[in-house]
């Protein structure tokens, strides 16, 4: 019976230091393949980097024109055709507009540099006569303008945005290449897209270990956001630029149409964009004379103009959205800042992806607590 009881605890030992043992060898591959899994995944992203504006931009074409795939489906039965003529109705319609009126800006923001290069002596001639015949003025003669000063600042701006421009539009020309590299990448995927997008989000979902019910909140947010904000930044900005365009025009300045296209690219900034034009434009006129056109502009810019922006902005988009006013603006100007020109769709999404990401989370919190009560 001893030898039995002997023998039973030996055992016993060696069962115990078996497991201790084959803990960690059980325990070690999975954190290696997860520790594997990072990395690989980590360079995955790495390579598509470059291409990271052309995917977004191309998943979001493809989720606002998806309305049209689907209507073209039903009479053209060919996959490959119905996304090559939606691909085609794309570039038509919205792609190659947007690439004129950017061309157009381009070739004026040229035109502006080599004014400011070859007349900068004159503009600052021009601008000491206005301020000799200002102080000769009863109404500005008290303000006691420092002449001297205001030439120095006026050469240093000029300067400053002669420095600006020049800068841009050289980083623009020597990065043709790979712009056109980008945007050809961008229709290639926006081909594949169109064609097997909804494969695509079902297999990614399938791969994707979250809750289907999550990447289809994520999905919605991202599509409702991204077509909220093209399409009132296009309408606003369209609106704006054609109202800034007409009284540039009525008021005599000279290339209205193209100051209409700079307030309409102007508009994604909210609620201060095209001011950057309509109010320097108004205080000119004013400073030069032109009195009862400065006062048109200034007040026609603060009543008619600023009023589209502050009044359908936050209404039209936040009311898709359902977000605030004051979160759609800094995420709008945030978005500039840090990602540049995509910023004014991507900073939008991404506060209203944050904003959903705590919204389920907080509703998966209260589903554990509900089953915490239950049980």
């Amino acid at each position: 019976m001893c030898l039995y009881v002997i023998r039973h605890s030996v055992f016993a030992v060696r069962g115990q230091v078996a497991d201790m043992n084959n803990k960690p060898t059980t325990n070690f591959p999975k954190i290696g393949f997860i520790i594997l899994l990072v990395i690989i995944t980590v360079f995955f992203l790495y390579i598509l980097k470059p291409f990271f504006y052309a995917i977004f931009w191309a998943a979001l074409l493809a989720g606002i024109f998806t309305p049209l795939q689907r209507l073209l489906n039903k009479k053209i039965k060919n996959p490959n055709l119905c996304a090559g003529a939606t691909l085609v109705i794309i570039l038509l319609c919205l792609i190659i507009p947007i690439g004129l009126l950017i061309n157009l800006l381009v070739l004026e923001a040229i035109d502006i540099y080599g004014s400011i290069d070859s007349k900068g002596d004159a503009w600052i001639s021009t601008l000491s006569a206005m301020l000799n015949s200002l102080k000769q003025n009863p109404l500005f003669a008290g303000f006691n303008i420092d002449q001297t000063f205001v030439l120095e600042k006026s050469q240093e701006l000029l300067k400053a945005v002669t420095g600006y421009i020049v800068s841009h539009i050289s980083d623009f020309t020597q990065n043709t290449i790979v712009i056109i590299i980008k945007f050809a990448a961008m229709l290639y995927i926006l081909f594949y897209f169109l064609r097997d997008g909804e494969r695509l989000l079902e297999a990614i979902s399938n791969h994707m270990p979250v809750n289907k019910r999550y990447l289809n909140t994520f999905s919605h947010q991202f599509l409702s956001t991204a077509k909220a904000a093209l399409k009132f930044t296009f309408v606003i900005g369209g609106i704006q630029g054609f109202l800034g365009g007409m009284i540039f025009y009525i008021t005599g300045i000279e290339r209205a149409l193209i100051w209409g296209v700079i307030m309409l690219g102007l508009s994604i900034l909210p609620a201060v964009g095209c001011s950057f034009v309509w109010v320097p434009a108004g205080i000119i006129l004013l400073f030069l004379g032109h009195i009862w056109q400065g006062i048109t502009i200034l007040i026609f810019g603060a009543v008619v103009i600023s009023s589209v922006d502050n009044l359908l902005r936050p209404v039209l988009l936040g009311r898709d959205t359902k977000m605030h006013a004051l979160l759609i603006f800094l995420s709008t100007l945030g978005g500039i800042a840090v990602l540049g020109i995509s910023g004014f769709v991507m900073g939008p999404i991404i506060a209203a992806l944050f904003m959903a990401s705590w919204k389920l989370f907080l509703e998966f919190h209260q589903e554990k607590q509900e089953e915490k009560a239950e049980s």
